[in-house]
């Protein structure tokens, strides 16, 4: 079957098992077109939860898909490659953070979104990149906090509460790509392009920004700024986005080595593969998901 076949073929079966597509903003292009729904992974769980659609096929990652399932355990959630993970999210077991909360009774423990379900469920609250900031109002007056996986969030947090963080050796491997030399250089080129850069990128590089944000907030900078030359410090998979909503307006990548390889392992014959055969169907086990939900439930009370 070529592209237009197997397109087709998505949407009868769409139809028949009343499903509905999510695309996270690095995957391939045509995933996202193909999708009903594009953004990052919290909006479109939270998407999927409110929609009636009894199957969610996830084109993203497999906390991502774990997210999903945690705020809406009645619906099929699939993620169409079953080895698509998260190598942050694979930093820290549930077994490490238990240890981690043994040696500091007592302390606050927050997760950054981009974990396991197992570690969601021994967290007191998740935050995204989006909302990271928004939470330290709600921790000012807590002095004792951990924060898990990220290394590089955790930092830049900790940075603008002024507070000291316990911080995990967790980091995205994709994001520790770009590298501020790729940022001074890209710079140069285009002198007058306002410079967008991720949370999970090293603090060299967040110093060399106009804004840190989140994938959302880069979309939504994007619309709204009057700069027409962006250079964004993230995965690459976010251009095909941008330059679709802002068709007058440049984006550069800051690298083009920043491309995480598990975002691109979903195609679109394994989303055909995954609705045929209703693979991969991803769970969370009732104890996991219930504790889980309630550090992801206060994630969602301050976005």
């Amino acid at each position: 079957m070529d592209d237009r076949q197997i397109l087709e073929r998505i949407n009868v079966l769409k139809k028949e098992r009343n499903a509905v597509i999510l695309a996270h903003n690095y995957q391939r292009p045509e995933v996202q077109e193909l999708a009903d729904f594009t953004g990052d992974s919290l909006a479109l769980s939270r998407t999927a939860a409110n929609t009636d659609a009894a199957v969610i096929v996830f084109c993203g990652v497999h906390f991502m898909a774990e997210t999903a399932y945690i705020l809406s355990p009645d619906k099929t959630v699939l993620l169409p490659d079953l080895n698509a993970g998260c190598p942050m999210a694979n930093m820290i077991t549930a077994d490490q953070l238990r240890e981690l909360k043994k040696e500091r009774p007592g302390a606050t423990v927050v997760a950054y979104v981009n974990t396991s379900a197992e570690v969601k469920a021994e967290t007191d609250i998740c935050c995204t990149s989006g909302n990271a900031v928004k939470l330290l109002d709600k921790l000012k007056d807590v002095e004792d906090i951990i924060f898990v996986p990220d290394k590089y969030l955790g930092s830049y947090l900790s940075e603008k509460s002024g507070k000291d963080f316990t911080l995990w050796n967790g980091y995205c491997p994709t994001h520790v790509k770009i590298q501020p030399e790729d940022i001074i250089k890209k710079k140069k080129n285009y002198p007058d392009a306002k410079v967008l850069a991720h949370p999970e990128c090293t603090q060299a590089v967040l110093k060399l920004a106009d804004e840190v944000l989140s994938t959302e907030g880069i979309c939504s900078y994007a619309k709204e700024t009057d700069a027409h030359e962006i250079i964004f410090a993230t995965e690459i998979g976010i251009m095909h986005r941008l330059m679709k909503e802002n068709p007058d307006k440049k984006f550069y990548p800051a690298s083009d080595a920043a491309e995480c390889p598990n975002m691109k392992k979903i195609t679109l014959e394994k989303i055909l593969w995954a609705l045929e055969k209703m693979r991969y169907e991803i769970k969370v086990p009732d104890e996991v998901c219930k504790k889980a939900r309630k550090a992801v439930d206060r994630m969602i009370e301050i976005l």
